[in-house]
């Protein structure tokens, strides 16, 4: 008998065997796994946006001004305690998946989830007392997502057969692509009605998963037995939690500066953390049994598609958010809608892009098993580079149907690259490593997402330091206001501006109000706080801010494209030919 062959993963071996088995028993298993972690997905996608959304009927429920100074930490840590946490814990739960058995800690997330649920549906207090508690049950309900999150890509790639996971995870991922998107359509109708009914919504969803999840779901993956690594966990969680605090705080202005890059807490934050994650890397090549395999880089598809992965995530985070400025503040006013009422309608005006990404995932997972991952996951991020260059060319008011078909072609694309690319990762790692590999890949789609808050609020402040405040200071001085009040709110970050427009706030209420300006003589007070004098004021410095941002998409999209291109290894293997090589092997 012949050693066993090098190229064979007996793990992968082992697995194909334990699911053939499965499925001779049960052999609807695959679609029922399929199923439920789609579930889960969709739970925590959507309650990572839903808040977003929800943000002013959460604050007038609190009772709290989120624009007051003092107030600002309390809007970026309900915006970015949950990414966080998800973006941190997510590979530590994958590997505790390897080791313990990923339906295990896949449904354990399913339980903290939705008692987190409950507690945030129940916020006994009001002012900064009812932000922190919120904010805590977040960063806690984050703990169950990152453990939802980090097993469901593995539990889907050891039910399916390599031929068939491009359907499954594209759905899977797709699902949780789109969910993003949903969460702002849902929590603008939900928050309409009452604020806690955001995470009301949640409850009924979140025992089914649970009930369902343990009485369905079973281990066919390999288990890896070892210790857990502290030294690496300890420091990839600091070292990541510091980089993208850094980075978050980095869109706050300092002193006289408008962002707080010159912030020395913000630059020790960031270069402290890149620090610990260098520090991460060296524990991680000495110590015996490393949270992280290092080498799994060295796989041409792991690396290069986690980095076509991370590319579309930060591009697609940004476009997010700076699309609901793009509506909330422009837009939908000049088209005669309420500043109040412009979270849902902005929910609603994005569909299209929704639309495209459930259209396109399961259809390119099923070409891409058939023709291999190459084509789809670089043409698709192409033809989301393409959709960002358009974006840039349209007017700030813009013909919506026009707008619809840009932002579907966005959403094709990025779902026509999800589910080749998602396989395509979880294809390449060895079988005892797809929990922690599933957790990687969580890693960076949520890094990503909470990347891209601080890096393209960033160039769109940079962008518009240098056009707003002239034309805020002549605007107002045209309106009645005088120099001195004028100058002052000229000469004020523009992040007070976009805070305002992403609340839904009409941000010349926000900024004149206080100070008693609108009550003088000779101010236009009606027309200062009409819908339309904000809007045509900042349209101007706001395009020459999102050239900026989008353009950088576009790039990050190309970069994307191109590892894409290269991390592509052709068709799905046969696994009736590799267990036939497996008995010969003697494995």
């Amino acid at each position: 008998m012949g050693a066993p062959t090098t190229d064979l993963d007996s793990g992968d071996v082992q697995t194909i065997r334990r699911r053939l088995r499965v499925d001779r028993d049960h052999p609807h298993y695959k679609w029922v796994a399929l199923s439920n972690t789609t579930l889960g997905m969709l739970m925590v996608t959507i309650n990572s946006s839903i808040v977003i959304i929800s943000l002013p009927a959460i604050f007038r429920g609190i009772d709290l001004n989120p624009l007051e100074p003092g107030n600002v930490s309390y809007l970026l840590w309900l915006l970015m305690g949950f990414l966080l946490t998800s973006a941190v814990l997510v590979v530590l739960f994958g590997r505790l998946g390897d080791m313990f058995g990923r339906v295990k800690i896949y449904n354990l997330g399913f339980v903290v989830f939705t008692i987190c649920a409950v507690a945030l549906s129940f916020d006994p207090f009001t002012h900064g007392a009812g932000a922190i508690w919120l904010i805590g049950w977040r960063v806690v309900q984050g703990v169950g997502g990152a453990m939802l999150m980090a097993n469901s890509a593995a539990i889907l790639t050891d039910a399916f057969p390599a031929n068939r996971r491009g359907v499954a995870l594209g759905i899977n991922q797709v699902a949780a692509v789109a969910g993003s998107f949903l969460g702002l359509l849902i929590g603008g109708i939900l928050s309409e009605w009452d604020w806690k009914a955001i995470f009301w919504v949640t409850i009924p969803f979140g025992i089914l998963g649970t009930v369902w999840s343990y009485r369905s779901l079973h281990d066919n993956g390999m288990r890896t037995a070892g210790s857990l690594d502290l030294p690496g966990t300890i420091t990839f969680a600091l070292g990541l939690t510091a980089l993208l605090t850094g980075i978050t705080y980095g869109i706050q202005p300092h002193g006289d500066s408008k962002t707080g890059w010159d912030n020395p807490l913000v630059l020790a934050a960031v270069f402290g953390g890149i620090a610990l994650l260098v520090l991460f890397c060296y524990i991680e090549s000495r110590v015996a049994q490393p949270m992280f395999q290092l080498t799994l880089f060295k796989n041409r598809a792991f690396g290069l598609g986690n980095l076509a992965g991370l590319m579309a995530s930060v591009g697609r985070g940004g476009m997010q958010f700076m699309l609901i400025i793009w509506l909330q503040g422009i837009w939908l006013p000049l088209h005669g809608y309420d500043f109040e009422s412009t979270p849902l309608w902005a929910g609603i005006y994005m569909l299209p892009l929704t639309a495209g990404f459930l259209v396109a995932g399961p259809i390119s997972g099923w070409l891409s098993d058939k023709y291999g991952a190459r084509y789809f996951a670089a043409g698709g991020l192409l033809l989301a580079a393409v959709t960002f260059v358009l974006l840039v060319v349209i007017p700030v008011d813009f013909n919506y149907w026009l707008f619809a078909l840009i932002i579907l072609l966005n959403g094709l694309g990025t779902g026509i690259f999800t589910s080749p690319n998602t396989a395509e990762i979880m294809s390449s790692v060895p079988a005892s490593q797809r929990g922690v590999a599933s957790g990687m890949r969580g890693t960076l789609m949520n890094g990503g997402m909470a990347l891209s808050i601080g890096v393209f609020f960033s160039l769109m402040i940079v962008g518009l330091s240098g056009t707003l405040p002239g034309a805020m200071d002549s605007g107002l001085r045209e309106q009645g206001v005088s120099p001195a009040v004028a100058g002052q709110i000229a000469d004020m970050p523009p992040v007070g501006s976009l805070f305002a427009t992403f609340l839904g706030y009409n941000p010349f209420k926000e900024l004149l109000g206080p100070s008693g300006t609108l009550d003088k003589p000779g101010v236009n007070s009606e027309v200062l706080t009409g819908q339309e004098f904000f809007p045509h004021l900042i349209s101007g410095p706001f395009h020459s801010g999102l050239v900026v941002v989008f353009l950088a998409a576009a790039l990050m999209m190309l970069i994307g494209a191109v590892a894409s291109w290269f991390a592509g290894s052709g068709k799905a293997p046969d696994e009736a030919e590799e267990l036939i090589e497996a008995d010969r092997a003697g494995i």
